[in-house]
């Protein structure tokens, strides 16, 4: 197994503090606002948000995205070393790529209790039947990762109120 990073609890905040960043951009754009960095020897050397919307791609979560920039800023495909921080826990897909690019270490925000693949749901990055583990930290900064994806739904959601509303009124109209 790779050797997994230590960071001192300022560095934890600091760097949740950058996947925060991330996610408020991804908000911005009107994408679920889920923020993620690769960090590796103590820099962040890739930042990602999601654009699963602007992109129309089902794969262009904050995870796949960070992580495809960290291979390319590190020139390989193993991240060995390196430590992944996202503000959501990351789904099945994610949690996939995750083992697959043998990052040791995922620290993340709030849990997903609907698609969570590394305790909500499953355990993937855990399992000892996989050919790689990794450290989990769970809810690192967690209320400001929820606040976010929670406002984000509430505005979608209002949203569709107002859709509705205005179509029953034209229906009245008619």
């Amino acid at each position: 197994m790779a050797t997994s990073p230590t960071f001192s609890d300022e560095q934890v905040d600091y760097f949740m503090q950058e996947a925060l960043n991330e996610a408020k951009l991804a908000d911005a754009e009107g994408e679920v606002p889920i923020g993620a960095v690769v960090v590796y020897d103590n820099q962040v050397i890739a930042r990602a948000h999601n654009h699963r919307e602007t992109n129309q791609l089902a794969t262009a979560h904050a995870e796949l995205l960070v992580i495809e920039l960290a291979n390319q800023a590190l020139h390989s495909w193993r991240l060995e070393n390196t430590a992944l921080f996202v503000t959501l826990e990351p789904c099945v897909m994610c949690a996939g790529a995750i083992i697959n690019a043998r990052i040791p270490a995922v620290y993340y925000g709030a849990d997903d209790t609907k698609g969570g693949a590394t305790r909500s749901l499953y355990k993937l990055l855990e399992d000892e039947r996989l050919n790689h583990r990794v450290d989990v930290h769970v809810g690192i900064r967690s209320e400001e990762s929820g606040k976010l994806l929670k406002n984000f739904f509430a505005k979608i959601r209002a949203k569709r109120q107002r859709v509705k509303s205005d179509e029953a009124n034209s229906q009245q109209k008619l």
